[in-house]
């Protein structure tokens, strides 16, 4: 991999910003996937700078964000048993479901840790026998390798008291379900680089043919993102649809082989609830039945009922493109990431924390020097 600088330059992304409003003969609405490149794009001010060519909408391409209320409720009544400790990646920890969230059950003295890695759990779960050791286990497919292969560590230790609460997303239906919304405005994708990085990007040939709509790879420095969008509108106005890949410093075809075997042996495609959107059909992994053992869900009943989850977040509505942030009223006044009424103010990849942290104040290429 080259060096990020190249990927910042100020003079190439303005080129290319020209050569897109150039191309454009009309507004076209593109959907980036993925939240790392809705907070690149904010962050860079490309979402300004292209409005009068291209509107982008972003789409549910944050895994914690998605993570359902009942998923995290979960993990907090397993929390709270005191021969339990539930280990996760730090923003999980701070998304609220019906009942609050891990980080407050951890201030009221439940056992809640931060790993750096699924393997982290393993080992914790080596040297503490005397506790269950669960692993909230989120992410799209990019973070399902790592998790396959902690479940096959705990297989091969033989350990009793290491399971997974296994909430991983899959990337590709939900897409699926956004075009069917007889509301979907989207004219093209912007595919998750990270994603395609494990699984490729063949997956996808079917999905244009039927949608008719260009699906390309794109990256997460401004370069790539422009890149990416210049043959996004490319191909919108030669009326073209057509797999296309713009990072190809990081992502191949057929993707990784060895990532995708581990994801293979250990995880079968599940419906599965998403924040906000509802049921995707074959929208999330599973453990499969030979690794049941180290199935939380299957090992720990819910001790309390289940509660909705408030109705005063709009996350539904930002994660489906559906509404900007800013047009939401609890926007930076009841909603901040301080007090965040959902998970997109919450999470390092979500669109509300985007906005707010970015909006209107660009802090890398495209900012006016002081």
């Amino acid at each position: 991999m080259k060096f990020v600088d190249e990927y910042r330059d100020a003079d190439r992304t303005r080129g290319l910003i020209a050569d897109i409003q150039r191309l454009a003969t009309r507004r076209w609405t593109i959907m980036e996937v993925c939240g790392g490149q809705t907070h690149s794009l904010l962050r860079h001010g490309l979402d300004t700078a292209l409005a009068q060519r291209v509107e982008l909408i972003h789409g549910p391409g944050c895994p914690v964000c998605v993570t359902s209320a009942e998923a995290i409720d979960f993990a907090l009544d397993m929390a709270r048993r005191p021969d339990v400790a539930v280990l996760s990646f730090g923003d999980m920890l701070r998304v609220p479901g019906a009942r609050g969230s891990l980080l407050q059950a951890r201030a009221a003295g439940a056992d809640v840790r931060l790993a750096y890695s699924p393997l982290d759990a393993v080992t914790v779960a080596q040297h503490t026998p005397e506790k269950q050791i669960v692993f909230f286990a989120v992410g799209f497919e990019t973070t399902a390798p790592a998790t396959a292969l902690a479940v096959k560590r705990a297989a091969a230790l033989r350990l009793k008291n290491f399971t997974l609460l296994a909430a991983h997303v899959r990337v590709l239906p939900a897409m699926e379900l956004l075009c069917d919304a007889p509301d979907c405005r989207v004219q093209g994708f912007l595919a998750a680089g990270h994603v395609c990085a494990v699984l490729g990007y063949e997956d996808y040939a079917p999905f244009v043919e039927r949608r008719r709509l260009p699906v390309v790879v794109a990256g997460f420095e401004p370069v790539d993102l422009l890149l990416a969008l210049r043959e996004c509108v490319r191909q919108l106005e030669a009326g073209e649809a057509a797999v296309t890949n713009c990072y190809c410093r990081g992502v191949r075809a057929a993707g990784n082989h060895q990532a995708r075997a581990h994801i293979a042996a250990v995880y079968e495609p599940c419906d599965r609830d998403w924040r906000g959107i509802g049921v995707v059909p074959a929208g999330g992994f599973a453990l499969r039945q030979e690794y049941a053992a180290f199935d939380a869900r299957r090992r720990f009943a819910r001790e309390l009922p289940m509660l909705p989850a408030s109705a005063e977040c709009r996350a539904g509505e930002v994660l489906t493109g559906r509404l900007k942030p800013t047009d939401c009223a609890h926007f930076g006044k009841r909603c901040t990431p301080e007090t965040p009424l959902g998970a997109p103010m919450v999470s390092a990849e979500g669109a509300c924390a985007a906005y707010h942290r970015y909006a209107g104040n660009p802090v890398y290429v495209l900012r006016d020097p002081v």
